[in-house]
C-alpha cells in the first residue's frame, strides 16, 4: 500500500519536502497518463492558442502603423492605404476571433475526455481495492474524491487550464509586441516580471498548505453528512440530532474560515497585480512622453505602447483568479491520484489456476492471519471441511468467526500458512472461478436500487424470471415479494426501503441460492430474521444445503441446530470441534452457550 496514498496521509496537511515532491510527481504522472490519448487534440489546440494570440497581439502593432503609416498618406490622398490598414485589422480580428472560438470548443472536448478518462478511474479502482482499504477509508472520503474533488477539476480543466494557457500566450506576445515598437518600453515592462514573480511565490508558498487543508475539510464535511444520513435511523431513535448538528455545524465552521483564508490570500494577490500594473503603465506613459516630446518616438508608437502594456497586465489578472482555482484543483488533484495510488492487497494471480466446477473441501494448514500490519488474531490453526458438510462457527463477539469466513470468501489472504479449496490454493485461483464457487451471505442484507427480481438476479445475471422465482421459493420468500405493490417488479429503493430488515435477508438469501456456489458462508446472517422467517429458512436450508459446503456463523444457536458439526473459535483459536451432540454432552463452552441459550427460550 502506497504510504502517501489517501489513508495514510489523507489528513496529513504539511507534508516533508521530499513527500510533497513524490506527490507533484504523481499528480503530474496521472495528467501526463489522462492526456496521452489526446495528443492529437491537444496539438491542434496548440496550434490554435498560438495563432489566435498571435492575432490578438499584433491590434496595438496595426494601430501604431495606422496611425504613423497610414494617416499621413491618407492626408496625401491615398485612401487605399486607410482600407489596407483597415482590412489586416478585421482580418486579424476575425482570425482571432474565429480560432479563439475553435480552441475554446477544442479545450472543453480535451477537459471532457480527460474528466470522463478519470471519473472512471476512480470508480473501477476504487471497486478494485480490496476490502481492506474500504473497512479503513471512509466512505465519505471516497466519496469526496468521487464527487468535490472531481467537481475542482472540472472546473479547472472547463475554464481555468484554457483561460491559463491563453492568457500566458497573449502575454509573452503582446510583451514581444512592445519590444518590435519600442525596445525600451519593453524592458520597463519587463521590469514587472519581478514584483509579479515575487508576489506569486508569496501566494504560492501559503496558498498550498491552505488549499490541500481545504480539501481535507471537504472530506470532512461529505462524511459528516453522509454517516449521520445513512444512520438516520440511529441519530432519531437516540435523539441525536442537537449532538449530530453541533457535529457537523463545527466541521461546517472550519470549512468557512478556512475559505475566508483563500479569500483573504486572494485579497493581497490580485490588488498587487493590479497596482503593479497600473504603475507599469503609467511608468511606460512618462518614459514615452518625454521621448515623444523630444523627437525620438512617434505618437502611434506611444499609444500602442499605452495599449500594449495596458493589454499586458488584464490576462495577468485573470490568471491571479485562475490560479486560484489552479491551486485548489491542484490539492484536488493530489487526492484523486493519492486514491489511485492505492494497491489491492488481495490480487489477481499472475497465472491462475483453473477449477470449472468446485466439490467443496476446504483446508486450512499452518494458518496465520492479522489485519494490515495489527497483531495476529488468528495463530498456526488447522481446519478440515469436507465437501457437502454443514459446519456452524459460534463463540463470543470478537472471537475470530467472522474473520474464517472473510478468508474463505477471500476477501483477506492469509499472512502465512495454506488455505485451499479442492487442493488448489484460494490465492492462485482466478476470481472469477472463486466467485463462482464462494459465495457469502453477510450479516448486512444490502439491495441496491431496481426491483426485487434485480436484486435476486445479481447471485446470477441473465438468470430467468422463473429461475429468480424458485430461488425466492426455495427461502420461503415468494409469499411476501407477491404481497408487494408490485410483486417481484417493485423497486425496493435504496437500501431496500420497502421491505424490512427480515424480508431484505431473506432476499439476499434468494441471491445467494440462485448463485449455486459450492460453498455457501452465512455470516450472522439470521440474525435479522424473527422466528417464522428463521423458520422458513431453516427449512430452505435443509433442503438446499445437502449437497454443498456450509460455513454457518451464528450468535443464535437455533441455527446451529441444522449443522453436522460444531466449531468454537475463543480468542482466535478453535477450542472445541465436533457435532452439537457431542459437544453438548462434553461440557465445554458449546455446552455452555446451549445451555444459556435454551434458558433464554424459558
Amino acid at each position: 500500500m502506497s504510504q502517501l496514498g489517501g489513508v495514510a496521509h489523507d489528513d496529513h496537511i504539511r507534508l516533508s519536502a521530499e513527500d510533497r515532491r513524490h506527490v507533484r510527481r504523481r499528480s503530474w504522472v496521472l495528467l501526463k497518463s489522462l492526456a496521452g490519448p489526446l495528443k492529437l487534440k491537444l496539438a491542434l489546440t496548440a496550434l490554435l492558442v498560438l495563432v489566435s494570440n498571435a492575432a490578438r497581439a499584433s491590434f496595438p502593432l496595426l494601430i501604431a502603423w495606422a496611425i504613423d503609416w497610414a494617416l499621413p498618406r491618407v492626408r496625401e490622398g491615398e485612401w487605399s492605404a486607410l482600407g489596407v490598414a483597415g482590412g489586416l485589422y478585421v482580418l486579424a480580428a476575425l482570425t482571432a476571433g474565429g480560432l479563439l472560438g475553435w480552441y475554446t470548443l477544442c479545450t472543453a472536448q480535451v477537459s471532457q475526455a480527460m474528466l470522463l478518462d478519470l471519473r472512471l478511474r476512480v470508480f473501477r479502482h476504487t471497486q478494485r481495492l480490496s476490502l481492506e482499504f474500504h473497512e479503513k477509508y471512509t466512505s465519505g472520503r471516497v466519496i469526496s474524491r468521487q464527487t468535490s474533488d472531481l467537481e475542482t477539476l472540472r472546473e479547472l480543466l472547463d475554464q481555468g487550464v484554457s483561460q491559463l494557457v491563453s492568457s500566458s500566450v497573449f502575454i509573452v506576445f503582446t510583451a514581444a509586441s512592445v519590444f518590435i515598437l519600442d525596445w525600451r518600453s519593453g524592458l520597463v515592462v519587463l521590469g514587472a516580471a519581478v514584483p509579479i514573480g515575487i508576489i506569486f511565490r508569496w501566494y504560492q508558498t501559503r496558498s498550498e498548505t491552505v488549499y490541500r487543508e481545504s480539501r481535507v475539510v471537504s472530506a470532512r464535511v461529505i462524511t459528516s453528512f453522509v454517516e449521520t444520513m445513512t444512520g438516520i435511523r440511529a441519530v432519531k431513535a437516540f435523539r441525536r440530532e442537537a449532538a449530530g448538528d453541533a457535529a457537523y455545524t463545527a466541521v461546517a465552521n472550519e470549512y468557512k474560515d478556512n475559505t475566508l483564508r483563500t479569500i483573504s490570500l486572494f485579497g493581497v494577490l490580485q490588488p498587487t497585480l493590479l497596482l503593479i500594473g497600473n504603475l507599469t503603465v503609467a511608468a511606460v506613459l512618462l518614459t514615452g512622453g518625454f521621448r515623444v516630446l523630444g523627437g525620438g518616438l512617434a505618437v502611434g508608437t506611444l499609444v500602442a505602447l499605452l495599449l500594449a502594456s495596458k493589454r499586458v497586465f488584464q490576462p495577468v489578472e485573470q490568471i491571479a483568479m485562475f490560479y486560484n482555482s489552479l491551486q485548489a484543483a491542484t490539492a484536488a488533484l493530489e487526492k484523486v491520484s493519492g486514491l489511485l495510488e492505492e494497491e489491492p492487497s488481495v490480487v489477481e494471480p499472475a497465472d491462475p489456476v483453473p477449477l470449472p466446477q468446485a466439490e467443496g473441501r476446504i483446508e486450512f494448514r499452518d494458518a496465520v492471519f492479522g489485519y494490515g500490519a495489527g497483531p495476529v488474531v488468528m495463530d498456526r490453526f488447522d481446519l478440515t471441511i469436507e465437501p457437502g458438510q454443514t459446519v456452524a462457527v459460534v463463540g463470543q463477539t470478537g472471537a475470530g468467526k467472522s474473520t474464517l469466513a472473510k478468508l474463505i470468501a477471500r476477501f483477506y489472504d492469509l499472512s502465512a500458512g495454506s488455505l485451499t479449496l479442492d487442493g488448489v490454493e484460494i490465492k492462485d485461483l482466478a476470481s472469477e472461478d472463486l466467485r463462482r464457487a464462494v459465495v457469502m451471505v453477510t450479516q448486512e442484507a444490502f439491495l441496491f436500487s431496481g426491483s426485487v427480481a434485480d436484486n435476486i438476479a445479481l447471485g446470477r445475471p441473465g438468470a430467468s424470471r422463473e429461475e429468480v422465482v424458485l430461488a425466492a421459493r426455495a427461502v420461503g420468500a415468494h409469499e411476501f415479494i407477491e404481497s408487494l405493490p408490485e410483486g417481484y417488479d417493485t423497486d425496493v429503493n435504496k437500501r431496500g426501503g420497502r421491505v424490512s430488515a427480515g424480508q431484505r435477508q431473506l432476499i439476499s438469501f434468494a441471491r445467494a441460492f440462485l448463485a449455486d456456489p459450492r460453498v455457501l458462508i452465512l455470516d450472522e446472517a439470521t440474525s435479522s430474521l424473527d422466528l417464522p422467517s428463521e423458520r422458513l429458512v431453516q427449512e430452505a436450508l435443509n433442503r438446499l444445503l445437502g449437497e454443498r459446503t456450509a460455513l454457518i456463523i451464528a450468535h443464535r444457536l437455533s441455527t446451529v441446530e441444522i449443522a453436522d458439526r460444531v466449531l468454537v473459535v475463543h480468542d482466535g483459536r478453535i477450542v472445541e470441534d465436533g457435532s452439537p451432540a457431542e459437544l453438548i454432552e462434553s461440557g465445554g463452552r458449546f455446552a455452555a452457550l446451549h445451555r444459556a441459550w435454551r434458558d433464554s427460550l424459558v
